[in-house]
């Protein structure tokens, strides 16, 4: 085998170690709810898991704040997630506004590693 051969060998094997890591990690870059793709909207699987709604209620808590408005968290209808340096989530969360319910899609950027959480969008939905 001449030494172009075995350096290409390396550098094919060594790629492909690369793309088995990253598929591997992947899964975990979502908290485990299956592979995500670098900047792409994901739908989220589960809408009723803790760390959702705990997103749903901190996205309706910081616009009250940041409006004076009154809106209580009700549930999330659905929801997406997005991979960034964090992780981006786009929810329609049902609100109460005294004794209407409305829709409203919300989005946070969320680090929990750095305990920082942003509300980025919110808005009712139209249809």
């Amino acid at each position: 085998m001449g030494a172009l051969s075995r350096r290409s060998s390396l550098i094919l094997l060594l790629q492909m170690v690369a793309v088995v890591s990253i598929l591997s990690v992947a899964p975990l870059a979502g908290g485990g709810r299956g592979l995500l793709l670098l900047g792409g909207w994901q739908p989220i699987k589960d809408i009723k898991d803790p760390h959702i709604k705990e997103i749903g209620r901190f996205a309706v808590n910081e616009y009250n704040n940041q409006t004076s408005a009154s809106l209580r968290f009700k549930k999330v209808m659905s929801g997406e997630s997005q991979v960034v340096a964090g992780m981006n989530y786009r929810l329609i969360i049902a609100a109460k506004d005294g004794k209407t319910t409305r829709n409203y899609e919300a989005v946070v950027w969320d680090k929990p590693w750095e305990h920082f959480r942003q509300l980025t969008s919110f808005k009712p939905v139209t249809h």
